[in-house]
């Protein structure tokens, strides 16, 4: 749980709530099978610019797609607007997100194997890079980052406490990514310095 004397932190123009630096949480597929890929009511937050990138990224992992996804897309595009009017990535009969395949009995995503290949520069959405941080767009600029826990992400909560990984650490890559590398380098001096006052 996170520390009853903590509030909500800023770091630069983002508001970041304490339980991503308080949380342990580390993705292990190995018990989950990629459920984030398949389940929910929706596909996966898109900042615009995304959905063209996931455009230019469909030669490559075409042959990845199940031909339900592919014929989805054709039909559809690659993203809709869903009924919160979000921007979202398209999905395949209410569940399996249009660029998730199945293999060896877990679920991956085509976008980001293609680019670990070096088949594309671009990995995936970032809002799939930072799970379980949702980003929330805040007025007069702000950004907020919430903690979204999901109960098919149980094992990810243990194996970081196994592991002694906070939220923050366990999402370095994509949060550097996201903010920049000087932001996160702020973010961990904030953490280490609440550590050191005993409030982490």
């Amino acid at each position: 749980m996170a520390n009853n004397r903590l509030h909500i932190l800023q770091v630069g123009d983002v508001l970041v709530s304490p339980d991503i630096l308080t949380e342990c949480f580390c993705c292990d597929l190995a018990a989950c099978k990629g459920a984030c890929c398949v389940e929910g009511e929706s596909g996966a937050p898109l900042l615009p610019e995304e959905v063209g990138e996931m455009e230019d990224a469909l030669p490559a992992v075409s042959d990845l797609l199940p031909a339900a996804a592919l014929a989805k897309i054709e039909a559809e595009g690659v993203a809709y607007i869903d009924m919160e009017g979000d921007l979202v990535s398209t999905i395949i009969d209410g569940k399996d997100c249009a660029f998730a395949f199945h293999e060896n009995g877990c679920c991956f995503c085509a976008l980001e194997r293609r680019c670990r290949e070096g088949r594309t520069s671009w990995p995936k959405p970032i809002s799939c890079a930072l799970y379980p941080i949702r980003e929330k767009r805040l007025a007069g600029g702000l950004v907020g980052l919430n903690y979204h826990r999901w109960s098919v992400c149980a094992a990810a909560r243990e194996k970081g406490k196994r592991e002694g990984l906070r939220i923050y650490e366990f999402l370095r890559e994509p949060l550097v990514r996201r903010f920049g590398a000087e932001w996160y380098a702020e973010l961990e001096a904030l953490a280490n310095a609440l550590k050191k006052e005993n409030l982490l």
